[in-house]
């Protein structure tokens, strides 16, 4: 064994010191919310320890049951679900959780209650579960105004509000990408260790990409200024390369890479969704906040998708979000389609 080299292992910036570090930089900070951090940490790696055991505890398979978006529940979805409430909970630091699995949001026990509020897909992209494919946990938090009358509306705030968002991908590591407002940081599972090192540190995406990613099978359904973009990534006609189409169909996926690589990531309204199909709260606000943190865009085809303000917990919306110039692209062909209105 070399024990000279793992001496110098016991160096590495775990997500624990990132965060204690930048709780230093606020003198104010009493540490709730690296507490609160610390219990999301302990679900996303219970819930990494599922996923990698999810065909031999046969978790993969449907739980019977239909989740308020009327999709079949997986058994790791309903399992994924549990794990984070009641670690949420347990932290002592929440006071109200939003689930993309409950139909309700989840109001905590006054006697357990904090001034956070946390939004959340358990477990994004499960319909890929069964095929090996990355998925993941989305998460954003808020601050409340009044943790003994919290209502509501204290989650139905636009996504500029968010303190902090990341989400964790199941994949061939199991990755955590975390923004507590400045900048972006990626974390890597040591299995070893059961510890997060920083890997990605100060994330920005490229101003510029060659990369789109969007389910083309909805293409006949989609309005004039998505079919305008896609075609010009296919068919440049500034002597440009075409761009390349990935697509996995697991947001978590689709948007780490669009993250690290540049381009763009699209789920425009189509005619057969004409209000989208990602969920404003827990899937749109937390990537968004990230990509505008790694100097990207997020864009709703109508509006900065931080500026929305949601009025139901599932609402759902257009987005469009990755490299700052991509986004500028598709804004200047809703704005030029309005015009000529």
């Amino acid at each position: 064994m070399d024990h000279e080299a793992e001496a110098h292992r016991t160096d590495l910036m775990t997500i624990t010191r990132y965060v204690l570090n930048e709780q230093s930089r606020h003198q104010e900070s009493r540490g709730d919310f690296t507490i609160l951090l610390s219990h999301i940490v302990l679900g996303c790696k219970f819930v990494c320890s599922a996923v990698n055991k999810a065909g031999l505890a046969k978790l993969i398979g449907l739980a019977g049951e239909t989740n308020v978006q009327g999709e079949e529940q997986k058994k790791l979805d309903v399992l994924s679900n549990e794990v984070f409430v009641k670690a949420l909970i347990s932290s002592g630091r929440t006071c109200i959780l939003v689930s993309e699995e409950d139909e309700e949001a989840t109001f905590v026990d006054p006697s357990l209650r904090g001034k956070y509020c946390v939004v959340f897909d358990p477990l994004d992209g499960s319909s890929n579960i069964d095929c090996g494919v990355s998925i993941g946990t989305i998460f954003g938090v808020y601050m409340v105004k009044d943790k003994d009358n919290v209502t509501l509306d204290e989650v139905l705030q636009p996504g500029k509000n968010m303190l902090a968002a990341g989400y964790c991908m199941y994949g061939s590591s199991c990755t955590l990408v975390l923004s507590t407002g400045s900048g972006v940081n990626g974390f890597t599972l040591d299995p070893s260790l059961g510890e997060f090192i920083l890997t990605h540190p100060d994330i920005k995406i490229p101003k510029k990409g060659k990369i789109y990613s969007v389910n083309e099978g909805n293409a006949k359904n989609w309005d004039g200024p998505t079919t305008k973009y896609v075609e010009k990534c296919k068919f440049p006609k500034d002597g440009d390369s075409p761009k390349s189409l990935r697509y996995i169909g697991s947001m978590v996926a689709d948007v780490h890479r669009t993250l690290l690589y540049g381009g763009i990531f699209l789920y425009p309204a189509d005619k057969k969704s004409p209000n989208g199909k990602l969920r404003v709260l827990y899937e749109v606000f937390p990537m968004s906040f990230l990509m505008e943190q790694a100097g990207g865009q997020a864009f709703t085809g109508k509006q900065r998708a931080l500026d929305l303000v949601p009025t139901k917990i599932h609402q759902r919306s257009p987005i469009f979000l990755g490299s700052y110039d991509e986004v500028e692209e598709i804004k200047a062909l809703y704005a030029a389609e309005e015009n000529t209105a």
